[in-house]
């Protein structure tokens, strides 16, 4: 406990101290901004009241938040947001946290259907918070969409987000298993599914493994269960030509082109991420086939 005449300098030292020795990384950065949640500040604040008593409020919210990050909680849920895309979202239990990764996927997005302007159709598939959908509708001012989530909590944090960004006329929400209660098509498919092999979630780091949804998690003895049942049903779902973007697992990028190209897509590209790791691989669904389809669909007769 860091008492309340404790200068606000002090506390810093204090909790990074304490994160530093409980083994968490980013132990100065995660100090600071503790500290200025606290104070309810920003870091121009903390310089300026260094020398200052922290006081009791700020000493027992300092204590409240410095308890639940040792307890490995992340940053992003202590703070109850994360930004994606330049854009703020609400969390949840049910939500995933959007990492920088999955920026990769809008990157690929926007090379693959540069006219900003297209009135795209776009679906979200295991949307979580709602970021990319979100992410796609603040660059396509023309595009609507859909996001789905099976879990009902995810999706009443995802309309909340879409909201707050401007988007409730263009976007749906739609509780099901991926696309499975969607009908028509859409020109782009977003998902980023659960791609972790069961067996390796027991590693993962407690941020992740304690508080991230196991469902947002969980890809199965393979971690391949979720794309085999997207990639299945894309051929119904994307118009003739339509782009996918589905993100990848480390080491996954063979496996899931093989299950796309199994489902009539061609592969366009694996993009990879700033880290150089392949993070989205893009295929489009044959023009051909979408035709097809299309002609055989009980819509068309």
């Amino acid at each position: 406990m860091i008492a309340p005449d404790t200068s606000v300098g002090t506390a810093r030292r204090l909790v990074r101290q304490a994160l530093h020795a409980a083994g968490i990384a980013e132990a100065d950065a995660d100090a600071r901004h503790l500290l200025a949640w606290a104070l309810k500040c920003d870091a121009s604040g903390l310089i300026l009241a260094a020398d200052r008593p922290l006081g009791t409020e700020a000493a027992d919210a300092l204590a409240a938040l410095l308890a639940r990050r040792l307890r490995r909680e992340p940053m992003a849920r202590l703070k109850g947001t994360r930004e994606f895309w330049g854009l703020e979202f609400e969390l949840s239990a049910e939500t995933l946290v959007p990492r920088p990764d999955t920026e990769t996927l809008v990157e690929a997005v926007l090379r693959a259907r540069p006219e900003r302007t297209a009135p795209l159709r776009i679906i979200d598939l295991g949307t979580g918070s709602g970021a990319l959908l979100a992410a796609l509708l603040a660059e396509y001012p023309r595009a609507s969409g859909v996001a789905t989530d099976r879990s009902r909590l995810a999706l009443s944090t995802a309309r909340t987000n879409l909201a707050r960004h401007g988007f409730t006329a263009r976007a749906a929400v739609v509780a099901c298993d991926w696309g499975t209660a969607l009908g028509g098509r859409f020109d782009v498919v977003v998902s980023n599914p659960p791609y972790i092999a069961t067996a390796d979630i027991a590693g993962l780091d407690p941020e992740v493994r304690v508080f991230d949804p196991a469902a947002a998690l969980d890809g199965g003895a393979d971690g391949l269960a979720a794309y085999r049942a997207i990639l299945a049903d894309l051929p119904r779902l994307l118009t003739p030509g339509g782009l996918a973007v589905l993100e990848l697992g480390i080491g996954q990028a063979a496996a899931v082109a093989n299950l796309a190209v199994a489902a009539g897509l061609v592969v366009r590209e694996v993009a990879a991420d700033l880290a150089g790791h392949p993070r989205a691989l893009v295929a489009t669904l044959q023009a051909d086939l979408g035709a097809m389809l299309e002609t055989n669909s009980p819509n068309s007769r």
